[in-house]
């Protein structure tokens, strides 16, 4: 019972977290997307290939990378000259609300119209915690099996998109695209799901066009509120 109460404390303060974030966010007409999956999956790869795309149609973008150790995941997002916050959990598993919050006051929101919150490669916890995001994306590869949305349902279920990428690897894994959407599909028919290969440049064209809607859908037109860049912490 104890550790149960313990629990429910911990997710209501991430959740109270959180819903700063959004309030945040809000008000520096800001959208931000929590990008979610195991370790290796590629996310960062995926970044690399979505932020050009992004800059050239006028979003500007900045990025929160999560990660145990090391920088290296920042720096990569950093070659793209975009603004970037590299966060540590040193061995935790998942980034949380608190640590988010600290890391939208690193970022310079009123020139921002999109957050991308690259997640702790982990297919279990981060989907648990509300970052204060408005949208997400659950990773999958094709290097994984494509048994993991039945493994790991609530990280797909949590998803608005499911991006299934590295299927230039098809040829060398053992990966049935068809039944790993059929597991997904069973969660929601309605799921998008994208198919992404580095070979097909367009393959992220869908998932583009979804992320400026999202940004359209919530503030087109609005003007930066002038107390955003004064009220981050």
């Amino acid at each position: 019972m104890r550790i149960k109460i313990i629990m429910k404390s911990l997710v209501a303060a991430n959740d109270q977290a959180a819903e700063q974030n959004r309030a945040k966010l809000d008000e520096c007409a800001t959208v931000a997307v929590n990008i979610m999956g195991g370790a290796g999956c590629g996310k960062t790869t995926f970044l690399e290939a979505l932020i050009p795309r992004l800059t050239d149609a006028g979003i500007r973008v900045g990025v929160i990378e999560g990660d145990l150790a090391t920088t290296r995941d920042a720096e990569r997002i950093a070659a793209l000259e975009v603004p970037v916050v590299q966060v540590l959990t040193e061995g935790g598993c998942h980034l949380t609300a608190s640590v988010v919050q600290q890391a939208l006051g690193k970022l310079p929101l009123p020139e921002l119209d999109l957050v991308l919150i690259e997640n702790v490669g982990n297919p279990i916890c981060p989907a648990n915690f509300d970052l204060g995001e408005r949208g997400r994306i659950a990773i999958l590869s094709a290097a994984e099996g494509d048994d993991k949305p039945a493994k790991y349902p609530l990280l797909f279920k949590s998803a608005d998109r499911v991006v299934i990428t590295k299927l230039d690897l098809l040829s060398m894994v053992d990966f049935d695209v068809t039944r790993a959407e059929a597991f997904i599909r069973a969660f929601d028919s309605q799921k998008p799901i994208h198919r992404v290969n580095r070979v097909e440049t367009d393959s992220l064209d869908p998932i583009v066009e979804w992320l400026i809607d999202l940004v359209s859908a919530r503030f087109n037109g609005r003007r930066k509120d002038s107390h955003c860049a004064s009220a981050t912490t």
